[in-house]
């Protein structure tokens, strides 16, 4: 446990004011005041520099926070509108969907009255101070009601991704999160990789805006240069190769060789030496290509976002105290679970959705870097086989890079721990007045009845202070209709004036007892290192450390090297560490931690220039989402057009009420054709893909039509005959679901569409009609 009287504590409180105090549970208060007396207003250039960067900082965290509620809205709206349109939507769900749309309405709803306010200040100051209670709300609730708390948990009570006393609250949250994980695993194999509301956690953190600046500055480049080379084939799938190559024979020639039957099996395909002959080179690009990403990745670990290192660190930590057995390449594989897995590589499938690149990549490049994501993927695991047998060509790539990932991926944990800052931040927050957050009536409601179901295993004791603020709380309110759904400006405040030597027992006692007796030996002996005289550089004699200290003049640091000898005494009887070896696991992470002490730079300009082109990438998001959703409602406005005829009233889309009497509408205009070349698609970037040879393009068009709402045809031509080459029904609701599984293309077999761009075009021509 450090105190703030501390040598080399955040605070730079003298030693001398404190211990003139006759207890050590000094005023929360009076500490703050002390060092308020200290702080002196600066109002120079770095000065206004990281203002400027704190104001960047704060608007990117609110803008983070409104994408995270539009692609929950557009992804409901997907699932939701296509029923509307297919006349399968009752009155009442029509409403709801037109609630979805619906902007806040700031002059209706109501606050809480004044007592209920204080008492939720009071519990969120709790929720925020405490992790260990978001960290097992967390781990209690259902696979579908985790998006809606983690929205509470990452975008408001820790909104502000870049404050370092909140995202130290929230990493310790993980770590609480990440040790009842590792406590309750029944075999390693399994750890972090099931689709848990603890992996979904970590997931949605890497997509706040530091994990978004990463990837755009590291892959956005690298990608966009790949997907150029559209012709590019770097299929090494046998069967694919085979029929692509028996395609192509049969569109030469005419026919195919006896020799060449389709539906072969994959060992005959792999065994045909013309497969073989174009696998060859295509392997050697394949290594070279995930050899530049390998590369490109290892060069900008300076850049990872401090909080994925940290998490990683975490994950080395707690499986070398848990599997003590396990060798460092098992070690590696776990940490390259979470930062190649969760991290990495779905940006890599996916670029589109990271806004890594524009539009949807065309096929072959879109294969390719499904075939690099499962390189690193297979090198970040180290299996000893591949998932596919065809992979394991590529294993030359794995076996000439095991050491260089595990290199990396060890560097990756080799950032200091905050515990000390933190705590002092604890101090300050207890008697500061300008802790806010910005909530949603629906997230407060949210958040209180989540914590009253589960509130006998949060606070099974009704002297506990949560269970003191619930009962005062009494029953959540119902959720309000999302109109009435207002924002407020919550102060946090503490019901409780917490000592000082509570707080590290309030943060992390969710933690098993072990862990926390080692973080803070760990933690008593980087500060003797600092403060002792010429100790010199590591390695470090802890024992001889802690022998040295307890037997100065310094009442202090005897006082921590009289309480780490009886630590490491505990420690080494729960065969957590071992005298024989020097205590050499706690010897290596304290001198990594002097190291990371001693390395601390900021770079104000540079981080700001960096965070403009995040908050710039994240309002291009944010005005995509915000045109999607005008999309959606002019289409409701289209549908509500042409469902209501003869003055009479709707009671479902299509079904209209005259005299009481229900009766079919007139029958629906045929709207269209509209015409569209091929070269306007492709300029538009609707075409994706094109098998019509270049001299035959000039000659293609396209007829749209649509019969009826929500129903289209798209019939393609080719000038100078009067029957359609190829005609294609389609309906919305197909449009939207494949759009929502992320499924971009449609196959019109002589063209590949962009399905998000066929259905703005269809949106754009029938929707004001």
């Amino acid at each position: 446990m450090s105190y703030p009287d501390q040598p080399g504590s955040p605070s730079g409180l003298s030693t001398r004011r404190l211990t003139n105090r006759n207890t050590n549970r000094y005023s929360v208060t009076a500490l703050f005041s002390m060092v308020a007396e200290q702080d002196v207003e600066v109002e120079d250039d770095l000065a206004r520099a990281q203002k400027r960067l704190r104001d960047l900082k704060g608007k990117i965290s609110a803008q983070s926070k409104k994408n995270f509620v539009l692609e929950r809205d557009v992804r409901y709206l997907d699932s939701r509108i296509a029923l509307l349109i297919q006349n399968r939507m009752a009155l009442d769900e029509q409403r709801e969907v037109e609630r979805t749309l619906e902007e806040v309405d700031p002059t209706e709803g109501h606050y809480p009255d004044d007592r209920k306010l204080q008492q939720y200040s009071n519990l969120f100051f709790l929720l925020q101070s405490e992790p260990r209670h978001v960290a097992a709300l967390c781990r209690l609730v259902s696979l579908s009601e985790i998006d809606t708390l983690l929205q509470t948990v990452m975008f408001t009570l820790y909104g502000n991704q870049y404050e370092s006393r909140e995202e130290h609250l929230l990493l310790t949250m993980f770590q609480s999160v990440l040790s009842a994980q590792f406590e309750t695993a029944t075999e390693f194999g399994s750890l972090l990789r099931a689709n848990t509301p603890v992996s979904r956690m970590m997931t949605t953190y890497t997509r706040r805006g530091p994990g978004q600046s990463y990837l755009k500055s590291v892959l956005a480049e690298r990608i966009n240069s790949l997907i150029e080379h559209k012709d590019l084939n770097l299929e090494i799938n046998p069967v694919k190769v085979y029929e692509q190559m028996v395609n192509q024979i049969e569109e030469d020639t005419g026919s195919l060789p006896p020799n060449l039957p389709r539906g072969v099996a994959p060992e005959v395909a792999a065994e045909n030496p013309d497969v073989q002959a174009i696998i060859a080179p295509r392997l050697t690009m394949l290594m070279e290509i995930a050899n530049s990403f390998l590369l490109t990745i290892i060069e900008s670990m300076e850049s990872v976002p401090y909080g994925i290192r940290w998490i990683c660190k975490q994950i080395r930590s707690l499986t070398r105290r848990k599997y003590p057995e396990a060798t460092d390449y098992a070690i590696c594989s776990l940490i390259g679970g979470f930062f190649f897995l969760r991290f990495i590589n779905p940006a890599i499938v996916t670029p589109q959705a990271y806004m890594l690149v524009d539009g949807v990549p065309a096929k072959h490049p879109r294969r390719t870097l499904t075939l690099i994501a499962k390189m690193l993927q297979n090198l970040a695991n180290k299996p000893s086989y591949a998932k596919e047998a065809y992979m394991i060509t590529l294993n030359p790539f794995v076996e000439n890079n095991k050491a260089r990932i595990n290199q990396f991926l060890n560097n990756l944990c080799e950032v200091g721990d905050f515990y000390e800052t933190l705590e002092m931040d604890q101090y300050m927050a207890l008697s500061k007045k300008d802790l806010v957050i910005h909530i949603t009536m629906n997230e407060l409601y949210n958040t209180h009845s989540l914590i009253l179901q589960h509130i006998e295993t949060l606070s099974p004791n009704d002297k506990h202070h949560l269970r003191i603020l619930t009962d005062e709380l009494g029953p959540a309110p119902p959720q309000v209709p999302r109109k009435e759904n207002r924002t407020i400006e919550l102060n946090l405040y503490s019901r409780w004036e917490t000592p000082v030597h509570d707080l590290q027992s309030a943060l992390l006692d969710n933690i098993s007892s072990n862990d926390m007796l080692y973080m803070e030996a760990k933690s008593i002996f980087v500060q003797l290192i600092r403060s002792l005289p010429n100790i010199g550089k590591g390695p470090y004699n802890l024992a001889s450390i802690a022998e040295r200290a307890a037997t100065t003049k310094d009442s202090t640091l005897v006082r921590k090297g009289i309480k780490v000898k009886e630590m490491l005494r505990e420690l080494e009887e729960q065969r957590i560490i071992d005298r024989s070896d020097g205590y050499r696991l706690m010897q290596e992470e304290v001198g990594a931690e002097l190291v990371h002490l001693g390395n601390l730079r900021e770079k104000v300009l540079l981080e700001t220039k960096s965070l403009e082109a995040v908050y710039k990438t994240i309002c291009d998001h944010n005005n995509y989402l915000r045109s999607q959703l005008e999309q959606y409602k002019a289409y409701l406005q289209n549908v509500r057009l042409t469902a209501t005829k003869d003055k009479g009233s709707t009671t479902g889309v299509g079904v209209v009420t005259v005299g009481g009497k229900e009766k079919k509408p007139t029958k629906a205009v045929v709207l269209g054709p509209y015409r569209f070349t091929h070269a306007q698609l492709e300029k538009e970037g609707i075409i994706v893909e094109s098998n019509v040879p270049d001299n035959r393009r000039p000659n293609i068009y396209f007829n749209i039509t649509s019969p009826s709402p929500g129903t289209f045809i798209i019939a393609l031509h080719y000038k100078g005959r009067e029957k359609a080459i190829l005609e294609m029904d389609l309906k919305i609701d197909d449009l939207l679901e494949k759009q929502k599984d992320n499924k971009h293309l449609l196959d019109l077999e002589y063209v590949q569409l962009n399905v998000p761009k066929v259905l703005g075009l269809l949106k754009k021509v029938f929707a004001k009609r």
